[in-house]
């Protein structure tokens, strides 16, 4: 008979290294966390890098995407590799190595000159007189780039906004090298040193936690965005601008070097923790013979995790990567999965890369009201979303079959939801000689229309000046120049309003003042209805995030989980994180109406958008993602069900063959028991247990 004991030794030792897993959970949820702050303050400041750098959409996809290209440099190795060396340590490395790539991202505000925004009476210099927007002369007198004389490049056109941006391009590589392995390898951590039953519910505290992050980034880049860019550099009531104005560049670089301090302060914990841990199982030990743990199979006690060989050498490991990756290409569940979360994310970065801009354009908000709002009101729906999805899991103890069905239902309803967002439009800005022809300005059209009209015909007016004013008629115009404004003045906070403009009103004498005229209540009515949407199909959606993941995890091997990992990660970093930003930006830089020009030529930033087809070429390319990856859905759940019904069919089997061979050995036993044994000496009776 079987008898219990307890081993107060190994009680104290789970017990002691018990705490070390909280704490790496905990670390590495803060982990989790200051990567998140750091990659979504990133995304909060894509208009701001736009303007400062002048650099089209598609450039800011480019820098956006460097993050996954450090990622696709090292994180296969770092998955296979990491998970057979010391986890913890390398994770604390990469953190240190994303605080250094987010320093040198804020680096170029430090070794460039002062921004200078545009304005169109910044060529009168040395003047104690208010200049005067509509000088007196012929349009003649400007050059055939349609640039004042004064306007023209001294020589000394290497300007560093040209070059700057590199700087960013290249910290972000480094932030991405430095983030491989926080995910592959604390995920597969936890899943090593902790039950499957607690596994689901710890990885849905991780990913929650990521979420959070993103709260605070979008914080404070909401923060950063109110503050202007060379705070403490210039006298502030220099600035004529405000940040409601599209000129207004703030404090990009302010949130960076936050970021890098909370970065490097997550790498600490991490250097403590030990390389392994005990698989958690009962206190209580069961006492059984070794010759029934020999014969009967999977007994319940000796069940383990895979764990890593810590005496594996690196040419072992590195003949072994092949074959390894080989195998696990070759599981047709996995190579599914990996295509349809491969399309999803697509969807999913190019959406949330520019969203906070097409809430900047679309619905006419400020950036730091836009990320206000991405922080505040969208962002704790996934984070709730996530959880939740979790706890749902653990509730209904679902299996890899349930897990798939419920992200896959989850995501359909939120597809369904995300359609209504056509419904919500707003009417294009109202901007002479862009969206309005100056002969008619009640009637809205995308024709390409004349700047130079009679109103403005004895005025020397640049046509690539973006000054803009707000008459008082309600329309904005490219410059006081252009709406025929005579005279300038200064008012309360270095405001300036210009009066006596020949193209504003039938008299033509009536001001304008600076900035773009800021009519919006056809958004105002729209926007709490976007807002609701929002934050319903957001949590919908990621309801599934957490089964989901785990689905990836429990229809591999163990053997296979962190490699499958990093494996997936690459994939999505390479073929969603990458092209993503680039070619949403690409589409969303062909509804632009009117360019910004750089100072010694070329395109730069645009400056004001077509928002229906923004609207149009934003969400149908959205949407359209997410329908090829559900039709790829459906011979997925094919195969992943006959790989359940296989896997049953094994396991019966391994039972049935199990069964049989301890009734021939009880059969045995009953021969040996019924034969004619003269003596049952101490000898005979080993033999017959070890038999058994």
């Amino acid at each position: 008979m079987a008898c219990f004991y307890v081993d107060v030794k190994s009680v104290n030792l789970f017990l002691f290294m018990s705490v070390f897993f909280q704490i790496f959970l905990v670390a590495l949820s803060f982990a989790y966390f200051a990567k998140a702050l750091s990659g979504s303050y990133m995304k909060s400041t894509i208009t701001q890098l736009e303007r400062r750098f002048d650099i089209p959409s598609y450039l800011i996809g480019v820098i956006d995407g460097s993050f996954e290209i450090g990622n696709l440099l090292v994180i296969a190795f770092v998955s296979y590799f990491g998970a057979k060396l010391h986890r913890p340590k390398i994770i604390a490395m990469g953190c240190v190595l994303m605080s250094i790539g987010t320093f040198i991202i804020a680096l170029p505000h430090f070794l460039i000159g002062r921004y200078e925004y545009e304005t169109s009476v910044r060529w009168v210099e040395n003047s104690t007189l208010s200049p005067a927007p509509c000088r007196a002369g012929l349009p003649a007198e400007l050059t055939q780039d349609g640039k004042r004389p004064q306007e023209q490049s001294t020589g000394d056109c290497f300007e560093s906004n040209l070059s700057m941006w590199i700087y960013v391009l290249l910290g972000n590589v480094l932030r991405g090298i430095g983030e491989t392995p926080v995910q592959p390898l604390g995920i597969s951590y936890i899943d090593d040193f902790t039950t499957e039953e607690n596994a689901a519910l710890y990885i849905g505290c991780v990913q929650t936690i990521s979420v959070v992050g993103p709260v605070f980034g979008y914080l404070l880049g909401s923060l950063c965005a109110k503050i202007y860019v060379d705070i403490g550099f210039v006298k502030m009531e220099t600035i004529t601008i405000t940040p409601d104005d599209s000129r207004w560049v703030g404090a990009w670089w302010l949130g960076y070097l936050v970021a890098g301090v909370i970065t490097l302060l997550s790498a600490i914990p991490f250097w403590f923790l030990p390389r392994s841990l005990p698989v958690p199982g009962p206190h209580f030990q069961r006492k059984d013979n070794d010759e029934q743990k020999g014969f009967i199979k999977d007994h319940p006690h000796l069940k383990k995790k895979y764990t890593a060989d810590e005496h594996t050498g690196f040419i072992e490991m590195a003949k072994d990567f092949i074959p390894t990756l080989r195998t696990l290409l070759a599981h047709p569940v996995y190579l599914i999965y990996l295509c349809v979360t491969v399309i999803q994310l697509n969807s999913l970065i190019g959406m949330v890369t520019y969203k906070p801009k097409y809430i900047e354009q679309h619905f006419r908000q400020s950036a730091s009201k836009a990320n206000f709002l991405m922080g505040v009101i969208n962002i704790p729906a996934v984070a709730l979303g996530m959880f939740s999805g979790g706890l749902l899991m653990k509730r209904f103890k679902l299996n890899i079959m349930g897990a798939a069905k419920f992200a896959f239902s989850t995501s359909l309803i939120g597809y369904v939801l995300s359609m209504f967002f056509f419904a919500m439009s707003c009417e294009n800005a109202k901007v002479a000689g862009v969206t309005l022809s100056y002969d008619k300005i009640d009637e809205i059209s995308y024709d390409k229309h004349s700047l130079f009209t009679a109103c403005n015909r004895d005025c020397v007016c640049s046509s690539n000046e973006w000054d803009p004013v707000c008459g008082e008629n309600g329309i904005t115009y490219l410059s006081p120049c252009l709406a025929g404004c005579s005279t300038s003045s200064i008012t309360g906070k270095q405001k300036e309003v210009f009066s006596n403009c020949s193209c504003i009103g039938v008299g033509g004498n009536l001001t304008a003042n600076t900035g773009q005229c800021l009519e919006k209540d056809d958004c105002d009515s729209m926007f709490p209805y976007f807002l609701a949407l929002s934050v319903i199909t957001s949590f919908i959606i990621s309801l599934g995030g957490t089964p989901g993941y785990m689905l990836l995890i429990r229809c591999i091997k163990p053997e296979l989980k962190s490699l499958a990992l990093g494996f997936h990660t690459l994939a999505t970093r390479t073929l969603a994180g990458i092209p993503a930003p680039i070619y949403f930006g690409a589409i969303i830089d062909t509804t632009c109406l009117r360019w910004g020009q750089k100072k010694c030529g070329g395109i730069g930033a645009c400056r004001i958008y077509n928002t229906t087809a923004y609207r149009i070429a934003y969400l149908g390319l959205t949407l359209s993602l997410r329908t090829v990856s559900f039709i790829i859905c459906i011979p997925g759940f094919i195969l992943l069900g006959r790989q359940l019904k296989k896997e049953e069919q094994d396991a019966i089997h391994a039972l049935s063959n199990g069964g049989t061979e301890l009734e021939a050995l009880r059969k045995e036993e009953c021969v040996i028991l019924n034969s004619d044994q003269p003596l049952h000496t101490p000898e005979n009776s080993t033999d017959r247990h070890t038999r058994l």
